[in-house]
């Protein structure tokens, strides 16, 4: 009877040390694998440096319409204001003039923090009480080059897409309506 005990108690030590290193394992395949198979990494069209550009402001380049909407990516015509010709030796200035510039070709620029098809945002809102760029965007200010641009291998989203709770929260402490017809349309 005690052989059956300790043998019954022996079970058990297994199983609890068969399911504490099954949770484990689980742990780093959803922390650490997963991730990595759900994003693949995805060049930018060239290298682009904000802090060679910092001569001029944000808004020279990314600016508000008169309409409160926000211009994005800057268009090619705006490159080409400063980029008619190279302004210095580098393999990207060069594909910058070559490729874009004189073929008048719009950058395929990959965007960071492009928003799913669901979600409508407006920034003219955010401008009116004058919530700063870099609460929901990166600081660019002293960026020499892109970080890299992790794609969802499902959605085609980056991995820098601003999360919904993230809105949620700060909708929340500044008062703002957290209705979801405000963002979802």
């Amino acid at each position: 009877m005690n052989d059956e005990k300790n043998n019954g108690s022996g079970k058990r030590i297994v199983g609890g040390v068969i399911f504490v290193a099954g949770f484990i394992i689980a742990l780093i395949f959803g922390w650490v694998v997963f991730p990595n198979l759900l994003y693949s990494q995805r060049p930018q069209p060239m290298e682009f440096s904000h802090a060679a550009h910092q001569d001029s402001t944000c808004e020279d380049c990314h600016f508000f319409r008169d309409d409160g909407t926000y211009s994005g990516i800057p268009r090619i015509e705006k490159c080409k204001e400063c980029h008619e010709s190279p302004m210095g030796q580098t393999e990207d200035e060069r594909i910058l003039v070559e490729e874009f510039i004189q073929q008048d070709r719009e950058i395929p620029w990959r965007i960071y923090s492009w928003q799913p098809d669901n979600v409508y945002f407006s920034h003219a809102p955010h401008k009116v009480k004058g919530v700063e760029c870099v609460v929901c965007h990166r600081d660019v200010s002293k960026e020499e080059k892109l970080p890299p641009y992790k794609e969802n291998r499902l959605t085609g989203y980056s991995i820098n897409t601003m999360k919904m709770d993230v809105c949620e929260k700060c909708h929340a402490e500044q008062g703002a309506n957290n209705n979801c017809g405000v963002c979802h349309k």
